[in-house]
């Protein structure tokens, strides 16, 4: 089969901006041709965090959002055709995961605003989105759907982790035999320590830990908040703003009087635990962990998982010839190519769905 090319764009949990990436597609191998990224509009960002929670007039709100949404996505296309000086027409969809704003799989719905129609008309090219709501309709979590694209990227013969640190951290089990897949949402990554570093500092993340290693951890919070029950709930399960937003936080430091630094400190510490014990629910240590993500730009976060994920090598997908910063997006370019060749693109022993399932919502362009 003749090589195609797909864009894949992926906005996150963090709500800081849109990675785009321009991939060439042969058989079940992608090559990054081009990406870029591009941060939201202030306006944008708070209008999508806003609607994490209800509120009046949610309904135009979100139209108005989802509409701003592909007007982004569009300009973020446009910067990266003319970047790859590729014509619209070369490429054979758009596979967009749009900003989730509702992740409720607990009450069988999942929205991720983004006006699929407006990004094609805009574009001239097929877009594919909504990806998680059919594995949802046949009683999966809808989430996380990386782990597919992950095992068809990155398998190896010995056990392997692949961990993506975005606002939510998810890891993907890679068996290295014949057993399944498997891969869940572990809990916060960077969005409880963004949330405080902007509301502590103004910044909007915490650049290389550095707020977080000006401070000391405090026991005491950290247990209180390590017994959240979703964190020894058995997979399939998936989670995001909706229980780990601000309120959740709030809910956990009122009145503990420690320094801001050490709440930081505490905060990066809850990631790194949640993320060991998620990998120690899965089974058997692997033998090397690969990080994605932004938080894979946090030294001391990475430096916090290599001590304690111990043995294991925590390295960076860049090690096995990814770029980290551009896997989450290079899984919806996959996706969209998945859903044209319809052929499935989640994995049921990940999300708990009744079987495999073609994923996404086809706008023809």
């Amino acid at each position: 089969m003749a090589s195609r090319l797909f864009i894949g764009i992926m906005s996150g949990t963090s709500m800081d901006g849109v990675d785009a990436v321009l991939a060439e597609a042969h058989d079940a191998s992608l090559t990054l041709r081009a990406s870029i990224a591009l941060a939201y509009p202030a306006d944008l960002a708070a209008a999508c965090l806003a609607l994490n929670q209800p509120g009046d007039d949610e309904l135009h709100r979100a139209g108005l959002a989802g509409d701003a949404m592909a007007r982004l996505y569009a300009e973020a296309v446009t910067h990266l055709l003319a970047a790859a000086k590729t014509a619209p027409g070369a490429v054979s969809a758009i596979g967009a995961h749009g900003q989730t704003v509702r992740h409720r799989p607990d009450a069988g719905y999942t929205w991720q605003l983004l006006n699929g129609a407006l990004l094609a008309e805009l574009t001239g090219i097929a877009t594919i989105c909504d990806f998680r709501s059919r594995d949802m309709a046949a009683g999966g979590q809808g989430a996380p759907l990386v782990p597919a694209f992950h095992a068809a990227s990155f398998a190896v013969p010995q056990r392997r982790v692949i961990l993506n640190l975005g606002g939510i951290a998810n890891i993907t089990v890679l068996p290295g035999d014949s057993a399944p897949v498997t891969g869940f949402d572990t809990g916060p990554a960077n969005m409880l320590m963004d949330h405080w570093c902007a509301v502590t500092t103004g910044q909007p993340y915490d650049k290389g830990g550095a707020l977080a290693a000006s401070g000391t951890v405090n026991d005491d919070l950290l247990a209180r908040m390590l017994q959240e029950p979703y964190f020894a709930a058995p997979p399939p399960k998936s989670t995001g703003r909706d229980l780990f937003g601000a309120s959740w936080l709030q809910r956990h430091i009122d009145g503990c009087g420690l320094p801001e630094a050490d709440i930081q400190a505490t905060l990066l510490a809850l990631s790194v635990e949640s993320i060991a014990r998620g990998i120690a629910l899965a089974g058997d240590p692997p033998a090397d962990v690969l990080v994605c993500g932004g938080g894979a730009l946090n030294e001391a976060l990475m430096a916090a998982l290599a001590r304690r994920l111990a043995p294991a090598r925590v390295t960076t997908t860049k090690s096995a010839g990814m770029d980290p910063m551009a896997v989450e997006a290079l899984a919806f370019a996959w996706l969209a190519q998945r859903c044209l060749d319809q052929a499935a693109g989640n994995l049921p022993a990940v999300t708990g769905a009744r079987g495999p399932r073609v994923l996404g919502a086809l706008y023809p362009a």
